[in-house]
């Protein structure tokens, strides 16, 4: 998770420069998973257009969008699709949310880096994480993983206000299936990768920006009788890893101003570029789902 008081400096850091309150003000919250190229984004835009300050924050994809329909934003940052609850709430209160895609993740399955088990199925891994799953332990899987004398699994998760939660669930798990009890749940997606790397028992699902050499990304396999796709970039953008995902902004109405204009900028091949460099996927020309 980016911690409150480096979004504090980020802020603060924002908005000086000596240009004091005459600067604008764009306020972009929500996913912990798009916060680092959002950063990323926002200090370069000081270059493009000094006199616009954008003002980033996480906290998850559902505070985010919280916000957007409370109107205490102008862009909210989300690693899942709108609910259709949350649209019509939102438009009950007169916003009108537009939802653009910034790029693609991989979701990755972390374990331990002396885990033998380097592959999953999605339904393994759902046996892992769901209620009455039947795997417990690493022998059920019929693996020993060093360091892990008790033998069990560890299931590191995340909070269920974030989207990465919600995409593993409805993809992994299934929609009408809920996680099981025991999880170890998470504030941030840098805590899920950091818990892994300290626990040999441990498994956890998180970005693949979130990659460490400490820990072991899993190949994936959708029933087993395929190959096993290790997350990347390429297979993200190829659609041959099962559990890839867009990533988006949404706004309130069709941006205009400074809104658009910064937007148009993060869809461009400069902006593209950075998400490119965090570790993600570009998105679709013009950020515009297929139909949208």
């Amino acid at each position: 998770m980016i911690r409150t008081t480096l979004c504090v400096v980020t802020l603060l850091a924002l908005i000086g420069c000596g240009r004091g309150s005459s600067r604008e003000m764009i306020k972009n919250k929500g996913s912990d998973t798009l916060v680092p190229v959002a950063l990323a984004w926002a200090e370069k835009y000081k270059e493009v257009n000094p006199d616009i300050a954008i003002a980033v924050t996480g906290g998850g994809s559902g505070t985010g969008i919280s916000s957007l329909i409370n109107g205490t934003v102008d862009i909210a940052n989300a690693s899942r699709q709108m609910k259709e609850k949350e649209i019509k709430l939102a438009q009950s209160r007169g916003v009108e949310p537009i939802e653009w895609i910034v790029g693609y993740d991989a979701l990755a399955v972390y374990v331990h880096k002396d885990n033998p088990k380097d592959q999953f199925t999605l339904a393994e891994l759902a046996e892992i994480y769901g209620e009455n799953g039947k795997t417990d332990a690493w022998s059920d899987l019929a693996v020993t993983v060093p360091g892990c004398d008790s033998g069990e699994i560890v299931m590191v998760s995340r909070q269920n206000n974030s989207g990465t939660y919600v995409y593993f669930k409805e993809t992994v798990l299934g929609k009408k299936r809920d996680f099981r009890l025991g999880t170890r749940d998470m504030h941030g997606s840098k805590d899920v990768v950091e818990l892994v790397e300290k626990t040999a028992c441990a498994i956890g699902y998180s970005g693949l920006a979130f990659a460490t050499d400490h820990v072991k990304m899993a190949g994936i396999s959708v029933d087993g009788s395929g190959s096993y796709v290790k997350p990347s970039v390429e297979t993200a953008v190829d659609g041959t890893y099962p559990i890839a995902r867009p990533l988006f902004m949404y706004t309130n109405g069709q941006p205009t101003g400074k809104i658009k204009a910064y937007l148009d900028w993060i869809l461009s091949d400069e902006g593209q570029k950075i998400i490119v460099d965090k570790g993600y996927a570009p998105g679709p020309a013009g950020g515009k789902p297929t139909g949208n």
